[in-house]
């Protein structure tokens, strides 16, 4: 039986009365990878958020293994290092080398000693051919890279999901396909990734499920053939007859 590592149900988030998320349902299983797709504005990087509580979610409910995140005494912070989040602009310290910012969570959150800490963040840097780059600051890198680290400070917290928001979307055309490269790597090794991407071709290859979300909720799901091939839903035909000969 598979195992469920997540369970939304009827989320919802409001900003002020502007109703940003709507009855949200939706099952993440160990080995799944969930892509989000659907056009700015669409509330997909809010859902991203809510699930890794960076916002608090409006109403209704997050499981992770059947406990509800929002009840009384829920480690919040040992969740988030389970739950981790590669986001859009990187969010690297700046004053920090590339090792270093694939310590830091490690050491603080993980309470593991300096040795132990350096030695994963290698490893994981070492995995996104980033090793080189230990001893440089993120101003002297380029974005692709910037992006490969925050990938390896993500996975050297070893988590147990991985959450991606638009993790292509600062990058020049060219330096996309290196970090599509490293989580496609990710993809074979078994992690289980919920992806909000713009990049289709990738959604469609890589997914064993795929969400398409417009104005709040979720208008169709279902594995990529169904989604990506036999769209039922009007909405779901156009928004991707833009990406897609029909």
């Amino acid at each position: 039986m598979d195992e469920t590592i997540l369970q939304i149900s009827h989320l919802s988030k409001l900003f002020g009365k502007n109703v940003v998320l709507r009855d949200i349902d939706f099952t993440v299983k160990k080995g799944d990878v969930t892509s989000i797709i659907g056009s700015s504005g669409s509330g997909k990087s809010t859902l991203l958020r809510c699930i890794n509580l960076l916002e608090q979610p409006t109403s209704g409910h997050i499981l992770y293994h059947g406990k509800d995140i929002s009840s009384k005494g829920f480690n919040i912070p040992a969740y988030r290092a389970k739950v981790g989040m590669v986001f859009q602009s990187f969010n690297l310290f700046s004053n920090h080398t590339v090792l270093d910012n694939c310590m830091i969570g490690q050491r603080k959150v993980l309470k593991k000693d300096r040795i132990t800490a350096e030695k994963t963040a290698k490893y994981y840097l070492e995995k996104v051919g980033m090793l080189p780059y230990i001893n440089a600051k993120p101003r002297q890198i380029s974005g692709g890279q910037k992006q490969r680290v925050a990938i390896a400070r993500a996975l050297a917290m070893e988590p147990e999901i991985l959450l991606f928001d638009e993790p292509t979307s600062a990058l020049d055309p060219q330096m996309v396909g290196e970090v599509l490269d490293v989580m496609k790597t990710l993809v074979k090794e078994g992690l289980t990734m919920i992806v909000v991407t713009h990049e289709m071709a990738f959604a469609r290859d890589v997914s064993s499920r795929a969400v398409f979300m417009k104005d709040g909720i979720i208008c169709e799901e279902g594995t990529p053939e169904q989604i990506f091939v036999n769209p039922s839903k009007q909405d779901t035909k156009e928004f991707l007859s833009r990406f897609f000969d029909r």
